[in-house]
């Protein structure tokens, strides 16, 4: 069976332009909005219309069946994956981290406590190289990197986005140069500076550091510097979609019925929806019905509160929670998020910083899963979205962690030890352990 293209809006002069640019069956950037096509490059909005850019694919040439057998002989990592993606033909030949194809725990004991009986699965990003589905991202942005001639990484980073520059351009002979809020996790911040590049903290939030990038990229001292997500933001993102890809093959080529997945730009959730219709339109899956469900903290919860509104427009607000990683008060990505959400049936939730560590802990009490506060964001979602009655718990559920829990020890700070005894069996009895 051949396969049609993904992307349907074609020029000749721009897909021809492009070709000079070895990104695989990547064919140019097109305006989310307008749909207006330039050649691939380090751009990331539309000259047109000031829109978001993302990548237009060729898919025409492949065939369903020789293309699935060329996945699954392929590495166990991101780039079994390389006929879908923005990259070069012989990028698993390259020095880079290998991120990917990170466990699909079955999670038949959080089940049991949630009351879901169609199954649940956690997709486990913690198995990353640094620790969070981050590396995905940054193993797109560095091959875009290459191509472009960049000789310094940067970006603005939560924390662990931070870590996973740091050690893609150790790996791959780059320099590195990130930004980060000055009040990170301690953890976060450790991790970030131990791989030798430049760790600079901006006074303010993550939003006051992203603005501070942008204008960095204007400027001649910022000349040879490719920020991964903000003017490689459109290769960068589509590392988002590994995560859909490798979902649907661990569950046997299928869609799952419901996922959840943690909103900070929005820009993951909003990849693994187009990953999810890439698979459909290559006839990788069944096309069938499924939903996403964005998942923040109440702190920072401004795609929740337009959801739950009614609204199109999502309203800024100052992020004042736990759950860092997610401290995003104005996501780029919150328009379309709500409109998935609502396309697919979903919906997009938030939970108290209470509601966070306690998924926390029983994430790892029921299946031995230590979550950053990220996933006990995604954890007390799927909790809440069940009891409000939003997910159904009959289907099929994946719920997303997408990072490790030492990462975040201040959140769980009051968890410790049971007792303190004696080196002897009578104090063992004494303290009601027997």
């Amino acid at each position: 069976m051949a396969v049609q293209t993904v992307a349907t809006d074609t020029d000749t002069d721009t897909d021809s332009a492009a070709s000079a640019v070895d990104l695989g069956p990547a064919a140019a950037l097109s305006c989310r909005e307008c749909g207006h096509r330039v050649p691939l490059g380090p751009v990331f909005a539309c000259e047109e219309c000031f829109g978001p850019l993302e990548i237009a694919y060729d898919f025409s040439a492949y065939d369903t069946e020789e293309l699935r057998a060329r996945i699954e002989a392929g590495p166990a990592n991101i780039w079994r994956y390389a006929p879908l993606l923005p990259v070069p033909a012989d990028v698993a030949g390259k020095p880079n981290l290998n991120p990917g194809w990170t466990k699909l725990v079955e999670a038949g004991n959080l089940a049991r406590e949630l009351g879901i009986t169609g199954g649940l699965y956690i997709k486990d990003d913690s198995g990353n190289p640094t620790h969070s589905f981050k590396d995905r991202v940054v193993a797109q942005a560095l091959e875009a990197a290459r191509v472009f001639g960049f000789t310094t990484l940067s970006c603005s980073s939560t924390g662990n986005l931070a870590g996973a520059v740091g050690a893609a351009a150790a790996r791959a002979g780059f320099r590195s140069c990130v930004f980060i809020p000055h009040d990170l996790e301690q953890g976060k911040v450790v991790m970030a500076a131990v791989y030798g590049g430049e760790l600079v903290g901006i006074e303010g939030n993550y939003d006051d550091v992203n603005r501070f990038c942008s204008e960095l990229i204007g400027d001649p001292a910022g000349e040879g510097w490719g920020f991964v997500n903000v003017n490689l933001r459109p290769y960068y993102a589509e590392g988002s979609k590994t995560l859909a890809y490798e979902i649907c093959e661990q569950l046997g080529w299928q869609l799952p019925d419901q996922i959840v997945v943690p909103i900070a730009s929005g820009s993951q959730l909003t990849k693994i929806d187009k990953g999810l219709q890439e698979l459909i339109r290559l006839g990788l899956v069944e096309d069938r019905p499924y939903k996403i469900f964005g998942a923040q903290a109440a702190g920072c919860s401004p795609v929740s509160a337009a959801f739950k509104a009614g609204h199109d427009v999502v309203r800024p607000q100052k992020p004042d929670t736990i759950a860092k990683s997610l401290a995003i008060g104005n996501p780029a990505d919150g328009p379309y998020v709500l409109d998935i959400a609502r396309r697919t049936g979903g919906a997009v939730e938030d939970v108290t910083d209470e509601q966070v560590v306690d998924a926390i802990k029983l994430l790892a009490r029921t299946e031995g899963i230590f979550a950053e506060t990220a996933g006990g964001v995604t954890v007390g979602v799927t909790k809440k979205l069940i009891e409000n009655g939003l997910l159904d718990p009959a289907r099929s559920t994946v719920v997303l962690n997408t990072g490790d829990g030492l990462k975040t020890l201040d959140a769980v700070a009051g968890t410790g030890l049971t007792a303190t005894i004696r080196p002897n069996l009578d104090a063992f009895h004494e303290a009601g352990l027997a």
